[in-house]
């Protein structure tokens, strides 16, 4: 199937509804057998690394528990230099680079602005030329979000939105895809000043929690901005949240604060908590 055959497939797919039905399914409660044999031919099907996960297949009760399954203690070693950022995800780049006027690279001709993405202009305007990067999380992939920098945790935007998928034709194609896909926003303030931690959902991505916080998407629930009054402390690794089914995330930080390693390009596989670049 060619990207633009498969474009128009998506355009006449109900996404939303198909989102939430398998977000549901992968939740009920089924025959232990029953539960087994689809984590087992899905672990299969995608190489999963199962000596990682934290539990056996045996102690899953639906595959919404196995798909954000957490992993054994030291399976992801937290790079602990003071000045340097890791990766908040296992997964793979998709771009990287500096938003020179607020505007970042989709793929090849597509570019978006930080305040398409945020929804919000004012909560955009620091990272105007800041260091991002986007990461896609594949089905394989451990789904746990987590935090590049060490800091506090000062509020976080829900913004309804479509479920694209977010695979390589649709990325190509579908004009400021993460812009219109669902997301839910972490705002930390960390010693690399305003970080973003923006999770994009998907198609089948049926929900994304957060860790700080009862917030859970696509749930019918209005969009929501809320600031703590109170920040809330993570450390550098510290949860966010977790994905029930695969997706993406993109990182900002504000403009001169952050450097991008050289090693952090596109296509490069990158795991939780490994130096991505350093505080200049």
């Amino acid at each position: 199937m060619n990207d633009q055959t498969f474009m128009k497939l998506m355009q006449l797919l109900p996404k939303s509804a198909l989102s939430s039905a398998v977000g549901l399914a992968t939740r009920l409660p089924a025959p232990a057998p029953v539960h087994r044999m689809a984590m087992k031919a899905f672990a299969k099907a995608y190489n999963v690394d199962m000596q990682e996960a934290e539990h056996s297949f045996d102690r899953y009760s639906t595959f919404a528990e196995f798909f954000t399954r957490g992993l054994k203690p030291g399976m992801r070693p937290v790079d602990a230099g003071e000045k340097v950022v890791v990766s908040p995800v296992d997964g793979r780049v998709s771009q990287v680079g500096y938003s020179e006027h607020g505007r970042c690279l989709q793929a090849k001709g597509i570019e978006y602005t930080v305040d398409e993405l945020l929804g919000d202009s004012e909560a955009a305007k620091p990272f105007h030329g800041g260091a991002w990067t986007t990461v896609y999380l594949s089905p394989r992939d451990y789904h746990r979000i987590h935090a590049p920098l060490g800091g506090m945790i000062t509020g976080y935007a829900y913004i309804p939105g479509e479920f694209w998928p977010v695979n390589p034709a649709s990325v190509k194609n579908k004009k400021s895809l993460f812009c219109v896909n669902e997301r839910l926003v972490t705002y930390l303030d960390t010693v690399a000043g305003k970080c973003a931690v923006v999770k994009v959902g998907a198609t089948c991505v049926s929900r994304i929690k957060a860790a700080y916080d009862e917030v859970v998407t696509h749930t019918g629930q209005p969009g929501k901005v809320h600031k703590y009054d109170a920040h809330k402390p993570v450390e550098k690794g510290g949860e966010l949240g977790r994905f029930e089914m695969g997706s993406t995330i993109i990182l900002l930080f504000e403009p001169k604060r952050v450097k991008w390693d050289e090693s952090l390009q596109p296509e490069a596989v990158l795991r939780l908590g490994q130096r991505i670049g350093e505080i200049p």
